[in-house]
């Protein structure tokens, strides 16, 4: 095999190249069979560096060896394959199952041999997905310098091509239910990742919210409220205790001057909502951003505050909502002489319960919100009824019976989602398990799972608390009745997670004491 020989090159290495190697590296596989190739390679590319990062090397002697480097570390970005190596097509074989095997598009795959007729370029390069191919014997250090500079910026791109995409598909797929529970989280993420592509930047960067500030020492507390990259860990924490002096200075200087800075190596963006809230968003690195860049970044900061404003409306509204349904729950509660705390109580099993059943977060907070409102066809019960300590005939009992079809009947027509849940609760939460309920005997699967587990939260509640007609039980016989009426009255299924975790559901009834 020829060996690989730079010839001397009249031009001297830049300054650049000179510079010292940066902890984050490019990683290089040199996958060949001769020891020295190895060495002279990595002499000649001691002081590269592309984009304030080094290379760091991998090396590979054998087309086995090779697939195996590869396949443990998908983000190499170069591979230097010989062509020749246990077998006359080995490093082809390595270029196919790159490509078609391990579905790696990205690596820039440059062919070196010192045989150019074993494997000819035409058709090498019609024939395999490769991005380059070079003689040994063609390759000067400088050559080889603008070979690695050139593939390097390629794969910067496309990488940074990829990443815009995810991040764009993360924004379509967040903005989609932007403001349902926890999606504000994920749309920042999502577009802190597409700004940096955008940007040609490493995805480090975070977003604090200095909304609630509490000065101390003249000096605000910035809590990390969305993240990426190298500084993904720091959510929840206060970036003025978790960064270092030079950047929480920046932050603070951002923050009292309430604009964006632009220091080398560092971007503060500052943005405020209309409703008083500020924001400071981060970006480091080694980068300069250009007129383009600052202009990138103005339109992300203008967009994302009128998401925040956005938000704050729509919690405000649903806030009013919540509000406005615990006072129609609170109302019954009053007339029946029991306490506000029992719906809070229901609501607050009910979540638990659904949490435990293995309900989504947004069925779960739905039933917390909607479930306080089994009951809201009492209020068409009267006095007489609804009070009567005595236990009820049974025209006084058809009469109570009656509030599951009278709360169905109120609540049925709203398109709004919280009253329409509201409306199954109050209808099906007295239906059984065995189909004994009332008012439709729904048995089985046949009874939604929000009357299901509100019915259990619901008799539990009413069992361990005093109402006007009794005395609170003991827990040992209200665990007892639930074992009774396991698959009888309830699902079985929840009945075991109410009872595995009882303290849970003890810990609520102390939270909330009459």
């Amino acid at each position: 095999m020829s060996k690989l020989v730079f010839a001397k090159s009249n031009k001297k290495e830049s300054k650049k190249e000179q510079e010292p190697q940066k902890k984050q590296k490019w990683k290089v596989i040199i996958s060949d069979d001769e020891e020295q190739i190895h060495e002279i390679t990595k002499l000649a590319l001691r002081h590269f560096s592309f984009a304030d990062k080094g290379l760091e090397f991998i090396s590979a002697y054998t087309g086995l060896d090779t697939i195996q480097m590869i396949a443990e570390n998908p983000d190499v970005a170069i591979l230097l394959q010989d062509v020749v190596m246990e077998t006359d097509n080995a490093g082809l074989e390595v270029v196919r199952h790159v490509r078609n095997t391990l579905k790696n598009k990205f690596v820039r795959i440059i062919l070196r041999t010192g045989q150019p007729g074993q494997a000819p370029e035409q058709k090498v390069i019609v024939d395999y997905d490769i991005n380059d191919y070079k003689e040994k014997t063609e390759l000067t250090s400088q050559k080889l310098f603008t070979l690695m500079y050139s593939s390097l910026r390629s794969y910067r791109d496309i990488q940074a091509l990829e990443r815009s995409k995810v991040g764009l598909y993360k924004i379509i797929d967040s903005t989609a239910d932007i403001f349902s529970r926890q999606s504000i989280d994920k749309f920042f993420s999502a577009t802190l990742e597409q700004l940096t592509s955008l940007l040609y930047r490493d995805e480090d960067a975070f977003m604090c919210d200095v909304s609630k500030m509490i000065i101390k020492k003249e000096q605000a507390e910035m809590s990390i409220i969305s993240a990426i990259g190298d500084y993904s860990n720091l959510i929840g924490k206060d970036a003025s205790k978790v960064l270092d002096g030079p950047t929480v200075d920046l932050l603070q200087k951002s923050l009292d001057n309430k604009k964006t800075l632009y220091q080398p190596g560092c971007c503060i963006a500052y943005f405020a909502t209309q409703n008083g809230d500020e924001r400071l968003l981060c970006f480091k690195g080694s980068f300069e951003l250009s007129k383009m860049d600052r202009g990138l970044i103005d339109l992300y900061i203008k967009q994302v505050s009128i998401s925040f404003d956005n938000l704050t409306l729509y919690q405000k509204v649903e806030t009013g909502q919540q509000e406005i349904v615990n006072l129609l729950g609170t109302s019954i509660e009053t007339r029946s002489k029991e306490t506000g705390n029992h719906i809070k109580r229901v609501a607050e099993f009910s979540a638990l319960l659904a949490k435990f059943y293995g309900l989504s977060e947004d069925q779960i907070e739905l039933l917390r919100l909607a479930s306080p409102l089994h009951d809201i066809g009492k209020i068409a019960i009267p006095d007489a009824v609804l009070n009567k300590p005595a236990k009820l005939d049974a025209v006084e009992w058809l009469t109570m019976q009656s509030h599951a079809k009278i709360g169905y009947d109120m609540l049925k027509q709203s398109e709004n989602e919280v009253l329409q849940a509201g409306a199954i609760i109050s209808h099906e939460h007295h239906e059984k398990w065995d189909g004994s309920g009332y008012p439709n005997n729904k048995k089985g699967n046949e009874i939604h799972i929000f009357g299901r587990i509100t019915a259990i939260a619901d008799v539990f509640d009413a069992l361990a608390c005093k109402r006007c007609y009794k005395e609170a039980w003991d827990m040992k016989d209200i665990v007892a009745l639930f074992k009774e009426q396991r698959g009888r009255h309830f699902e079985a299924q929840l009945v075991d997670l109410l009872l595995d975790n009882l303290d849970d559901y003890i810990a609520i009834l102390e939270r909330y004491q009459d």
